[in-house]
């Protein structure tokens, strides 16, 4: 076990080192839809630690949502400009906001969970809309960002926001790969094939889902805050269910395997959608349909399943 913690963080490290080195010679246009795909891969890895325990949220639009949102404020209300802060806060915010539905989202299971988490990310979406102090539907702009106190010149604020969105990337998946290895990681794999049993042998399904609900809403407000330091605006189509519905995609698109798998879905996504929207602007939703379905048909437990053991069960 104490090897395999420590080949984990060799391997961690080897890798936000690499994609450091990575953005030095990536174009800028480059830079920025990685950086998307980072911070949207965020949000969307909290959505396969609720799959892992056998529900799927439609609702991580509304996570990403209030860390954007709370990110822009802090940045033109409170004069919070650096950009590990407002990221940061952007996910506690986001936890606290949403951890009052934990207790009643930990009940159910199934179309019903999904549902409920797509009520509330529209409910979400509608307040944001009416409500004119906070930009209404046309939103409002976000300043450029400090880091560590330190304003950031024209020619690298593209590549420090990649770069702090790679770390946090990594840094985040190794942190949900320990909790998927650990006691209550193992019990939220249980729930999904027998909560009843789980039950019986003295374990907390709500209690256990609930607490994968507050990681997940961290993740998508952190994943949110640096969307919108990344775009320079914020908008109430961040709580719109087509936006959690590309979250969705993403999950599917990674399976449950692999916390590399979803960072890389995301990344696949962004190319897809930019190329896609370029070459064929009226259809590029047709594009990713069918690129998704290809994906369901020949890798049916999604791109972690390349190189991640899938039990016979999982595979029947």
């Amino acid at each position: 076990m104490h090897r395999s913690f420590v080949s984990l963080t060799v391997i961690t490290v080897l890798t936000a080192v690499a994609l450091l080195a990575l953005g030095l010679v990536l174009p800028k246009w480059l830079l920025f839809m990685c950086t998307m795909a980072f911070a949207n891969g965020l949000v969307s890895l909290g959505i396969m630690l609720l799959m892992r325990g056998g529900v799927v949220a439609f609702g991580q639009g509304l996570m990403s949502a209030i860390g954007g949102y709370t990110a822009a404020l802090m940045f033109q209300k409170l004069g919070a400009t650096d950009a590990l802060v407002l990221t940061l806060s952007g996910g506690i915010t986001a936890l606290f906001i949403t951890a009052p539905f934990a207790p009643l989202l930990s009940r159910y299971r199934g179309i019903f969970f999904s549902m409920l988490t797509l009520a509330l990310s529209m409910v979400g979406y509608g307040i944001l809309v009416k409500t004119e102090s906070l930009g209404g539907s046309d939103g409002f702009n976000l300043g450029r960002v400090t880091l560590l106190g330190q304003s950031l010149a024209d020619a690298w604020v593209g590549y420090v926001l990649y770069a702090i969105s790679a770390c946090l990337a990594c840094l985040m998946a190794y942190i949900c790969r320990i909790y998927f290895d650990s006691t209550r990681g193992l019990i939220t794999q249980a729930i999904r094939e027998n909560e009843l049993r789980v039950e019986y042998l003295g374990g907390s399904v709500r209690h256990t889902m609930a607490i994968n609900f507050f990681i997940a809403a961290f993740l998508g407000g952190c994943g949110g805050s640096m969307a919108v330091m990344a775009l320079g605006h914020i908008d109430p189509t961040f709580s719109y269910w087509t936006t959690s519905g590309e979250f969705v995609f993403v999950a599917i698109l990674a399976g449950t395997q692999s916390v590399v798998a979803i960072m890389l879905s995301s990344v696949i996504l962004e190319a897809v959608r930019s190329f896609s929207s370029a070459y064929f602007p009226n259809t590029w939703q047709l594009a990713l349909g069918i690129f998704l379905l290809v994906v369901i048909r020949f890798l049916p437990h999604g791109l972690g399943s390349l190189w991640s053991r899938v039990s016979p069960k999982e595979q029947s």
